[in-house]
């Protein structure tokens, strides 16, 4: 049974300017224990989307991999009974939450390959506008490596194109397809790195403790630094929850994670891959 929390109403509020938010201290030591025996598994056997990217050789790694809940029992835990639902649930403004996947996103001491600026939920086969990710981490995080965001780029009427990590470089298109959602006629765009880096609009970023959680929209445009730290890692894991309008949609390049639990566009993204977490009484 999901662990019911409270949320200052004023932290929704905020949530829904910005497109991201810190709530401090909502999971308790016991949770965040629990989270790093989890991620611990995770990088000691990585699934096939697991990835370790280096700016250069001999430099330390940033690890992500992703869609692994289903054999680790401690994600499983997460997912289930943790206040996580509860709170995508008030945040999202939404009375039913489906879990879509968690990620784990790992930046070794010493890493200098930083997160390019994206938005999620390109690379995502999902439409709807409650969509959010609660970026959890196990480490203390200082504010200079703490993942940025653009405030109020959730809102912004442009989508853009999801970007490899590993080049930067813009996902490819499939075979004949023109940068437009066939089935939306959707246009993407080349995030605009250089404005953001010239401080065109807000960033976001706080310093972090073990059992604080970022809060932010799937369309909130972020990215983040490597780790400068000699002795710490940055281990995080972000989970991704999906609300009453989010239905399954097309991309024109392969969606990541490339999993679809088996529904067709149009339907709701609730099915035994997405499973229904959480009802508001």
């Amino acid at each position: 049974m999901v662990e019911e929390v409270e949320v200052d109403k004023a932290l929704v509020e905020q949530y829904h300017r910005d497109g991201a938010v810190l709530v401090k201290g909502v999971f308790d030591s016991n949770w965040v224990e629990k989270v790093r025996r989890g991620i611990d598994k995770n990088l000691k056997n990585p699934s096939k989307y697991g990835e370790r990217l280096m700016a250069k050789e001999g430099e330390g790694a940033y690890f992500d991999d992703y869609c692994n809940w289903q054999w680790i029992e401690e994600f499983r835990q997460y997912v289930f009974e943790s206040p996580a639902a509860s709170l995508a649930s008030q945040f999202m403004r939404s009375n039913e939450v489906s879990f879509y996947h968690e990620h784990v996103l790992n930046k070794e001491p010493g890493t200098n390959k930083r997160t390019p600026w994206h938005h999620d939920q390109a690379y995502y086969p999902i439409d709807g506008h409650k969509v959010c990710s609660l970026w959890m981490p196990v480490d203390p995080i200082p504010r200079e490596t703490c993942v940025q965001f653009v405030a109020g780029s959730h809102i912004w009427p442009k989508w853009f194109h999801p970007k490899k990590f590993a080049s930067e470089n813009n996902y490819p298109l499939r075979t004949g397809e023109d940068g437009i959602s066939s089935s939306h006629s959707r246009t993407y765009y080349d995030v605009p790195d250089h404005e953001i880096e010239s401080g065109k609009w807000p960033i976001l970023h706080w310093e972090c403790e073990p059992g604080d959680v970022i809060v932010f929209h799937m369309r909130t445009v972020h990215g983040a630094a490597g780790n400068s730290s000699s002795t710490n890692q940055r281990r995080v894991l972000s989970s991704r929850w999906l609300g009453d309008d989010a239905v399954l949609a097309t991309r024109p390049w392969e969606v990541s994670p490339p999993i679809t639990g088996g529904l067709q566009p149009g339907q709701r993204a609730v099915c035994d891959t997405f499973p229904l977490v959480y009802r508001r009484e």
